[in-house]
């Protein structure tokens, strides 16, 4: 393959020497060499979370090494209401963490959903809210009610 005269003007710009490519060449790499290094997943916050989000987060690869807290909740709920806040500031703040160094997620389920419902069955949740921790894919331990902040970081701290 023959370059044209315009790339070949291009190339001498760039201090190339100009010469004709084989079909199963290519030209140099320009990009720099870069290694890229991945740090720590950051916490996640799951507002309304669904069966695979659920599945995903709590029972999967995912949750080794992580606290996984479940909010099971309903709209109608003002305890629920009141709560909420405070999960969602302990899922996007950096420094809280369980009494065992792990990071927090939260997931929140909606147990007037078909799915949620099946999920507050299975893990039989009598009253709303229920928080349930959840460490690789296993209940550790739970809360029913809304507690205030201090209530919740103690409970963190158990765990």
């Amino acid at each position: 393959m023959i370059l044209p005269s315009h790339l070949k003007s291009g190339l001498r710009a760039l201090h190339l020497p100009s010469k004709t490519l084989k079909p199963h060449q290519s030209l140099p790499s320009f990009t720099s060499k870069r290694s890229f290094a991945a740090s720590a997943r950051r916490r996640d916050y799951h507002p309304n979370a669904s069966f695979a989000t659920f599945s995903e987060q709590v029972a999967s690869e995912k949750s080794k090494g992580r606290l996984v807290l479940v909010d099971f909740y309903a709209e109608w709920c003002k305890p629920c209401h009141m709560l909420s806040p405070i999960l969602k500031s302990i899922a996007t703040d950096p420094d809280i963490k369980s009494g065992t160094g792990l990071p927090v997620d939260v997931l929140t389920i909606d147990t007037e959903t078909s799915e949620g419902f099946e999920l507050g069955q299975r893990y039989k949740v009598r009253a709303l809210p229920t928080v349930i921790a959840f460490q690789e894919g296993k209940s550790v331990m739970q809360f029913v009610g809304a507690l205030p902040e201090s209530g919740v970081k103690d409970f963190l701290a158990k765990l």
